[in-house]
C-alpha cells in the first residue's frame, strides 16, 4: 500500500474540532485522516501519525517514511506554512492529511461527483 502525506492549511482550532466531528458522523472515506497541530516539526508530523495506522491497519514503518520522505523534500512547503501558523496565532492548527493513496483519490472523485 502506498500512502501520501501534505500540509493543506491553517484552520481555527474549532473549525476543525467542527469538521472532525461531522466527518465522523458521515461515513468517511476509509483510509483518509486529517490531522490537527499546533506546531510544524518533524516530530510533531511523526506523533501525530503513530495512532493512525491502527485506525486503519497500515504499516506503521511505511506511514513514517511517507512522513520523513515529505519533510526531506519540501523544505519551501514547510517553510510557508511554519510562518502562516505563527500568523495565525494560537488559536488555530495546521491542518496535514494523511492517506492511502487509493482511498484519497476516491475521495477527489467523489468530489468532482458532487460538483458536477
Amino acid at each position: 500500500m502506498k500512502y501520501t502525506f501534505d500540509i493543506v492549511g491553517v484552520s481555527p482550532l474549532l473549525q476543525f474540532f467542527n469538521h472532525q466531528q461531522q466527518n465522523g458522523q458521515k461515513s468517511p472515506h476509509q483510509g483518509v485522516e486529517y490531522l490537527g497541530m499546533h506546531t510544524c516539526t518533524l516530530d510533531t508530523f511523526l506523533e501525530s501519525v503513530e495512532s493512525v495506522p491502527v485506525k486503519w491497519d497500515w504499516n506503521l514503518d511505511q506511514v513514517v517514511d511517507t512522513v520523513i520522505q515529505f519533510w526531506l523534500n519540501n523544505s519551501d512547503s514547510i517553510g510557508y506554512w511554519k510562518v502562516r501558523l505563527s500568523d495565525a496565532g494560537k488559536d488555530n492548527l495546521l491542518v496535514a492529511r494523511l492517506a492511502d493513496i487509493t482511498a484519497l483519490q476516491a475521495e477527489f472523485e467523489s468530489l468532482l461527483d458532487k460538483e458536477w
